[in-house]
């Protein structure tokens, strides 16, 4: 849209008109400097001679007014432009070892089994985390690094999605997991550095211990917040009726714990969809972005569209007075 910078100028549009008006003015006898450029344009503003066209003092009045136009600094101010913000690195470690097909969780009052519901709660979350710049790692056996850290939040969500159980192995090296993010942070100069690790069960495989991981963690900087995922009870049915199991009793709450205390993070329990929404939650207050949403609006200076066109019909004007 187009701004005037200094609006007030447009009040001097009248000021040809009080020339004219005012008799005291007009009879004056004062001797003055006398601009000749002015002088001519007030002559043809104002002239009173009879023979001069009518369409040439129309020509003197659009000049005026198109350089009062310039005057007024007009300026094409531009669509909205989002400004990158500053936020956090934010790993995000997913279990997609065997046990994660366990189905004891509900999404929209379907059965579904671990992994999809954390899909469908986690791919929220990414896509609040604006400023962020997120990253994937997938872990079974082994720990993999699917996206590195990125401000392209569709993609981690796409991958996210695509995951599939097993696909890493049918253990769990949540230590490996852990120094896999530390080595990928190691690179990066920000401060905020945050891992978010999603398991049902034990370290049961991998290269380096929990503990120690979450030691090197520490040393990094970095900050792992632990989720452990499962629920507490579930009813099978069998031969002789209907069960009740804890399917989590390989969850191993205490070296989780550990971990996020000894890397200033916090342990949560997700035992359902509404848990994890909830922590999910809990961690856009615990580490809300730096900045709100900025945006700037390009701008572009136009006075010398109105002056060029004035000045092009000033010229007009004397020569064809001349």
């Amino acid at each position: 849209m187009l701004e005037f910078q200094w609006p007030d100028v447009f009040y001097m549009v009248v000021v040809p008109l009080l020339v004219w008006l005012l008799p005291a003015i007009k009879q004056a006898s004062i001797t003055t400097v006398k601009v000749p450029f002015f002088a001519n344009f007030w002559k043809s503003l104002v002239s009173v001679n009879q023979q001069t066209k009518w369409w040439l003092k129309l020509l003197a009045i659009i000049c005026w007014l198109l350089f009062i136009t310039a005057a007024a600094k007009p300026v094409w101010i531009g669509d909205a432009i989002a400004l990158p913000v500053e936020g956090r690195d934010l790993m995000l470690a997913v279990d997609v070892s065997g046990s994660m097909q366990e189905t004891d969780m509900k999404v929209k009052g379907k059965v579904v089994d671990r992994l999809t519901m954390i899909k469908f709660v986690a791919g929220d979350f990414i896509e609040r985390r604006v400023g962020d710049r997120i990253g994937l790692i997938l872990f079974g056996q082994q720990a993999y690094l699917q996206t590195p850290l990125s401000f392209d939040r569709k993609t981690v969500k796409t991958l996210l999605s695509e995951s599939i159980i097993g696909i890493a192995g049918k253990a769990t090296a949540i230590g490996d997991a852990i120094g896999l993010a530390v080595k990928r942070v190691r690179k990066t100069t920000d401060n905020n550095r945050i891992l978010i690790l999603l398991t049902d069960g034990q370290n049961t495989a991998g290269e380096i211990q929990p503990l120690k991981a979450a030691e090197l963690a520490a040393q990094e900087g970095l900050k792992v917040y632990t989720i452990g995922i499962g629920a507490d009870e579930i009813f099978r049915r069998t031969l002789f009726g209907n069960r009740r199991i804890n399917p989590s009793l390989d969850l191993d709450e205490a070296t989780l714990k550990k971990i996020a205390s000894m890397t200033g993070g916090q342990y949560f329990r997700a035992r359902n969809t509404k848990d994890l929404n909830n922590i999910y939650a809990m961690l856009d207050e615990l580490e809300p972005l730096a900045k709100e949403d900025q945006f700037y609006r390009p701008s572009e200076s136009m006075f010398f569209w109105p002056l060029s066109l004035s000045m092009l019909l000033l010229l007009t004007v004397f020569r064809l007075r001349g």
